[in-house]
């Protein structure tokens, strides 16, 4: 009886239990809804209004006000990890993306868990609906795997137009960092040579999502289609009208900005309202900077505002496309991001900026148009995550606390906040319970799922806390966490942290300002204990000791995107030296 709603609870038990058959006969009876799954890049908790952001997403605020918004969902702190549970439903290190491969130290390449893709023992929430009747499709970021059996069309998708890795520039067909030699783009899994001249990534994955719905609409199937934007993922670059809209705006500077998103958060109750949040950045900071730098400052954030405002416009022109075909009112949306948004910068690294300033620019006028770089900065990224500490790559609420919106136009919803702990795995089973599967059609000898759906937090009434869910653990680059009920346990190693482990009341300090370990260490150890059984049970690795994630993408980037691509020309230089070493040896011999 736990589970029902709080609503059916003073019914008689018997009466209460029919209750909730009939709404779960009303999940299963309908048609098969349309799913449009949609995955921004490194926005932050509080980026769009409905989250209580001044960027304007009113596409976005639009779903969620029809729909529920979750107050407490935790995606991964990186792409890839989060991309990988988000597709199957597992930890990322069962489906084999324990780490990314750009950032993988060497013990740990080619073991268990380790692949950096995909493994086989998973499939794809798009395989399993295609064995439902749905038509499915993929336009985004991928970052899964180029090999073969690794991109779309092998993992359930019969159309998809993707950029492969874990980033790149959104005008042109270049890196946007020098990771590797070149950006790999994909459509129905061919490598392609070139993008058009008027090419922008939002726009463009659009485009195909569209071309995709005018093809299925002519058939009776369903569709599921998958859209993981590059906004806002650096580089922050966006067509200069959507930038322009923002002319004026930030000059207020960081601290304004972030109290006034504090504000809203807590009106729109999506924190209890005596919460302990993270104080944002100084007010010193930002005075402390000379009124030219203020204006770059504010222009930063003008072009990362109007990125974000660019894929709610192309979100707008599906919403637009769904109703005028009359598919809108049978469709699912959900929207979330990958992790939270990022404080580094590669201008703050030697190398990266030597490379950068060879192949992009700054001009503050121009910043977002195409030959530009910019990225969010550390301050601009703490507003992003407000009113969270910590940002991508840690284990904070910053890194791994973002939004999620699910929004069924058949079943309106009124602005709901929904505040049971939710978690990126769970996404899968819901969309799958949505298309009437059952998790006994899963084929045998595959991964069973470890989320479970949120339908049921979907319906009327209120669901209670989850406080019978199983502890949830983490772990990236040797970052960690555990979630247990109103806990958290987390590790940050360096940068990010001192590599220690503390205890907070993640809703009643969800700022993580508190640590309690000394004063709970009961509760700590057992939920150590229970973090340790979660490594086991995923198969995580230690990390090394002298483990440094910049100094490790550095070598990775050498070792295997660089060597193998020079390598002939490399071996021919040596073999010229040698050849000419062994010719003067052989002159002052024979002289």
């Amino acid at each position: 009886m736990s589970s029902l709603p709080r609503s059916f609870r003073h019914l008689p038990a018997g009466l209460a239990l029919l209750f909730a058959a009939l709404l779960a006969s009303t999940v299963a009876a309908r048609v098969p809804p349309n799913l449009v799954l949609i995955l921004a890049d490194d926005i932050g908790y509080s980026d769009f209004g409905a989250y209580g952001g001044e960027i304007e997403t009113p596409h976005i605020d639009a779903l969620a006000a029809a729909g529920t918004r979750f107050s407490n969902f935790r995606a991964a702190s990186s792409c890839a990890p989060t991309r990988a549970m988000l597709m199957t439903g597992v930890d990322n290190h069962v489906a084999g993306i324990g780490s990314m491969r750009e950032l993988m130290p060497l013990s740990h390449r080619g073991k268990p868990g380790y692949d950096g893709v995909l493994n086989q023992q998973v499939l794809t929430v798009a395989q399993l609906l295609k064995a439902q009747g749905y038509r499915t499709s993929v336009s985004g970021k991928w970052h899964l795997g180029v090999q073969d059996d690794n991109l779309p069309p092998a993992r359930g998708f019969d159309d998809s137009f993707i950029q492969a890795d874990n980033g790149a520039d959104n005008y042109e067909m270049r890196p946007y960092l020098p990771m590797r030699p070149e950006a790999r783009w994909y459509d129905n899994g061919k490598r392609l040579q070139s993008l058009p001249d008027d090419f922008y990534s939002s726009t463009a994955f659009m485009e195909r999502t569209l071309q995709f719905l005018r093809s299925a609409k002519e058939g009776e199937q369903p569709f599921f289609t998958y859209i993981a934007f590059q906004a806002n993922h650096t580089p922050i670059q966006v067509p200069a009208r959507f930038a322009d809209a923002y002319r004026g705006r930030y000059s207020e500077g960081w601290p304004a900005v972030y109290r006034a998103r504090i504000e809203r958060i807590r009106t729109m109750g999506l924190v209890t309202g005596d919460a302990t949040l993270d104080p944002g950045p100084a007010p010193e900071d930002w005075n402390a900077l000379t009124p030219d730098e203020q204006y770059f400052e504010a222009r930063r954030m003008q072009v990362y505002a109007g990125m974000a405002s660019a894929m709610d416009y192309e979100i707008g022109r599906l919403i637009r496309w769904l109703k005028d075909a009359g598919l809108y009112d049978n469709t699912v949306f959900v929207v979330l991001s990958d992790n939270g948004a990022t404080t580094s910068d590669a201008y703050d690294n030697a190398v990266a900026r030597r490379w950068l300033d060879s192949n992009y620019h700054r001009d503050v006028e121009t910043l977002g148009e195409k030959g530009s770089w910019i990225a969010p900065g550390r301050y601009w990224g703490r507003v992003s995550n407000a009113p969270f500490a910590g940002q991508k790559f840690s284990a904070s609420e910053g890194g791994m606390r973002v939004p999620l919106i699910i929004a069924d136009a058949a079943q309106p919803q009124a602005n709901a906040v929904q505040h049971t702990f939710a978690h990126v795995t769970d996404i899968a089973p819901t969309l799958l319970e949505l298309a009437g599967w059952r998790p006994e059609d899963a084929p045998p000898a595959t991964q069973a799922m470890s989320g479970r759906s949120l339908v049921p937090l979907l319906g009327p009434g209120d669901m209670p806390p989850a406080v019978d869910r199983a502890p949830v653990g983490y772990e990236f680059c040797g970052n960690a966490a555990l979630f247990q009920g109103d806990y958290k346990i987390l590790r940050n190693l360096p940068p990010a942290g001192d590599g220690r482990w503390r205890l907070f009341d993640i809703v009643q300090d969800p700022g993580e300002t508190l640590e309690l370990g000394e004063a709970e260490p009961v509760r700590l150890q057992a939920m150590l204990e229970a973090y340790e059984a979660y490594t086991r049970e995923a198969g995580v690795l230690p990390m090394p000791e002298d483990y440094a994630l910049g100094r490790q993408v550095m070598i990775n980037a050498v070792l295997f995107f660089y060597l193998p691509r020079y390598a002939p020309w490399i071996a021919g230089f040596v073999l010229l030296l040698l050849g000419g070493f062994l010719l003067l040896r052989r002159r002052r011999a024979a002289g």
